[in-house]
């Protein structure tokens, strides 16, 4: 915008004022914060940004994988810039979450804030409220160019006008007629602040909501909106920045070369825009990444942070989910030729992988929470049973302390019970897909939480009845008694197979199950009846894997003396 020298000396003047001790200039930052030339020229620098004022959502873990997936395929840089300007929602102890919870799934960022309190790189600082003095030199230089003026207006003026413009149904917003303070003269500004008034700073726009303007989202392709028309505030009262005047300081002058957010702020986009060239950068490439669904019933709605337990992060780490098969799952939603790299190149994981903006969604993405489960028993299955026992020592000691010191107490024990495998082929791990469902998994091998369990909920051999008629309290305790008086601890696996058969033909069940579903009511049960009354007085399970096995762990005494306990129960 052309300044008459009289107006231009008043908007000097004005700045001064408004700034008497900000004696730096953009171009001393643009010397501060240089282009990043120790990256090549492809290298791709991006940023999460969270706000400290809760629980991280899932929404920003789905990003964060985005940012890592960039920035490490392209020999970039991926950090966290903490957005803290709205300090009186501000939760403390956020950012120790955010960062601990990223580090949980392999997110780590290159640079920024890693901990709390501590930042590392040349671009700080990196947390918002610390960085005031930039805000202040860039705010300065749009006062100095006429394209920001101080507000005067109260929030009861403010609101009086946003509902005017709701009852005429007009785009609410502080723009044209309703910018009561754009057209106050400079002379009257300068007196108004001279005066000590409180006031606020809001740029100056010259866009039209007639005109189109174009830009290019890396993912969906052109874009057209309506320019920005409003007066947005980059300055509040408190002299800390908006969102929209951080971001485009920061961005900038940290170097970002690609924005990534969700696309909520996709119709801020012109503001930005509009902001990047007040100031005269060039503004980063943008990427909106689509929503987080769930299913509500029916229909899908927007994964929600007061409904949906799933919308925390912290969820998924409280519940022991493994990182790895979370951060795969995600990867299926992000890109819509993942699944099929992913069955071509089974030994490799998604850093393996070339993200693709292109093949992101634009519509939103549903959290399938059976087929993240699927994702993560897949995970666990491929874990050796020493990695499970310390990843489930790792989670329980900070989440089930009680399970944890069990588990603990003999180590050689429990290295046995997690590395059992079912029928000597597929790992009994294969049915957990969190750490939270370990302790109910083998709770059976665990004699204290065993007792427990038939304390609260009873001995379940006793609905057997009710399931098969034939398979009386006399025939349970009968067949419990004669297997007791045959039980050899040292038989091989076809040997205790054959002992069962023999007591089981003896007593009635068929051994053969073909001819038992040819003839089931000449006999009392089956083989399987049979070994499923073994296995109810063991393990109190009605399904578990290789019961021989089972009975192997746990050893000749305890297993007869469960096998006596339940014929006393009965």
């Amino acid at each position: 915008m052309e300044m008459d020298k009289d107006y231009e000396r008043k908007c000097y003047e004005l700045a001064y004022l408004i700034f008497p001790d900000v004696d730096e200039t953009v171009e001393d930052l643009e010397i501060k914060y240089p282009e990043r030339n120790t990256l090549k020229e492809t290298a791709i620098v991006t940023r999460i940004a969270p706000s400290p004022t809760g629980f991280m959502h899932t929404g920003s873990l789905y990003q964060a994988m985005v940012h890592k997936k960039l920035s490490t395929q392209s020999e970039g840089i991926y950090y966290l810039r903490v957005e803290d300007t709205d300090q009186k929602r501000e939760v403390p102890g956020s950012v120790k979450m955010f960062t601990e919870e990223l580090g949980y799934f392999g997110l780590t960022p290159d640079e920024g804030v890693i901990a709390e309190n501590k930042e590392i790189g040349d671009y700080g600082p990196y947390t918002q409220s610390k960085r005031k003095d930039i805000y202040r030199i860039c705010a300065k230089h749009l006062v100095e160019k006429g394209l920001a003026y101080p507000c005067f207006c109260t929030t009861e003026m403010i609101d009086k006008t946003r509902q005017m413009q709701e009852a005429n149904k007009v785009v609410p917003g502080y723009y044209g007629v309703y910018a009561k303070c754009r057209n106050i003269s400079i002379d009257e500004s300068i007196d108004r602040v001279k005066k000590g008034e409180r006031f606020i700073l809001r740029f100056r726009s010259n866009g039209s909501h007639m005109r189109k303007i174009a830009f290019n989202d890396e993912g969906r392709g052109k874009i057209e909106m309506a320019e920005n028309d409003q007066d947005v505030v980059i300055l509040k009262s408190d002299g800390l920045p908006t969102y929209h005047f951080a971001h485009v300081c920061d961005d900038h002058f940290m170097r970002t070369t690609h924005v990534v957010r969700g696309e909520e702020w996709l119709p801020s986009t012109p503001i930005h825009i509009d902001l990047f060239n007040a100031m005269g950068f060039e503004h980063p490439k943008y990427v909106h990444t689509p929503l987080i669904m769930i299913k509500d019933g029916n229909s899908k709605r927007k994964l929600s942070k007061r409904k949906d337990k799933e919308s925390a992060v912290s969820y998924f780490i409280k519940s022991g989910y493994p990182a790895e098969g979370v951060n795969e799952y995600l990867m299926t939603i992000l890109n819509s030729d993942y699944e099929m790299w992913k069955s071509q190149n089974k030994d490799k994981n998604f850093m393996d992988f070339e993200f693709k903006l292109n093949k992101m969604s634009s519509a939103g993405s549903l959290l399938d929470m059976p087929k993240l489960n699927d994702l993560c028993k897949e995970e666990v299955a491929k874990m050796s049973g020493e990695e499970v026992l310390n990843r489930v020592l790792t989670w329980s000691k900070e989440y089930n302390k009680d399970f944890y010191d069990l588990v603990a107490a003999d180590l050689d024990y429990s290295r046995k019970v997690f590395g059992l495998e079912r029928d000597n082929v597929q790992k009994i791990r294969k049915d957990i897909y969190k750490w939270e469902d370990v302790e109910d998994t083998f709770r059976y091998f665990f004699d204290s939480i065993y007792q427990k369990e038939l304390d609260e909920v009873g001995y379940l051999i006793k609905t057997l009845p009710e399931e098969k008629a034939t398979l009386t309290n006399d025939v349970i305790k009968t067949a419990l008694e004669e297997y007791i008086a045959v039980y050899n601890e040292n038989d091989t696996k076809d040997e205790w197979f054959a002992r069962m058969k023999e007591v089981a033909e003896k007593l009635g069940f068929c051994v053969n199950m073909k001819e038992y579903k040819a003839n089931p009511d000449n006999y009392v049960g089956s083989i399987a009846d049979f070994s499923s009354i073994v296995r109810m007085a063991v393990t109190n399970k009605k399904n578990t894997p290789d019961i021989y096995s089972i009975m192997q762990l746990l050893g000749k005494d305890t297993t007869i003396s469960r096998m006596k306990d339940t014929i006393s129960k009965i």
